[in-house]
């Protein structure tokens, strides 16, 4: 892969999914700044990674899998301390009013402090649905197969509805 051909294939993997990124960092770190270096991290490893890519898959597909590693890998050297600094995850939508503003952005907190609370396994397929993944890219991302995403999905929506107060 010529430079100039991986430059423009990463600029345009950033440009389309750079708030699906932000969220998916949101939902590993806590503070903005943990999540900006995440995103560094993430923006990194996708540009060692590109010249790697053989279209087995969709890019898309390839960028959450190198997210992901990289969130994991994250989590695993993070400090115990987690800040709930949750501002900025999405910008308001011009079109709402005020209290709609208010409204979502207390229960994309409630939603973003919930899915923190799962374990990585369920954590992760949450997040790739979020995101709008089907269960075969969630598999591809995770390398398991569809089935297990399947699994992992009622488990962690049944796990999220009792961290939101919602009857199983």
């Amino acid at each position: 892969m010529e430079s100039a051909e991986r430059e423009t294939i990463f600029r345009e993997l950033l440009d389309r999914n750079l708030p699906a990124l932000r969220r998916l960092a949101a939902s590993y770190a806590g503070a903005t700044s943990e999540q900006a270096d995440l995103l560094q991290e993430i923006a990194l490893a996708l540009w060692q990674a590109l010249p790697s890519f053989r279209g087995e898959s969709s890019a898309r597909t390839f960028l959450f899998r190198i997210a992901q590693n990289r969130c994991i890998s994250h989590l695993a050297r993070r400090r115990p301390t987690e800040s709930l600094d949750l501002l900025g995850i999405d910008p308001p939508d011009p079109g709402t009013t005020p209290d709609q503003t208010v409204g979502a952005a207390q229960q994309s907190s409630q939603l973003l402090a919930a899915v923190r609370q799962l374990p990585l396994n369920h954590r992760q397929v949450i997040v790739l649905a979020l995101e709008d993944l089907d269960y075969r890219e969630i598999a591809a991302v995770l390398g398991i197969s569809e089935n297990n995403v399947g699994v992992r999905m009622n488990r962690a929506r049944a796990r999220l509805k009792q961290l939101l107060g919602d009857k199983p």
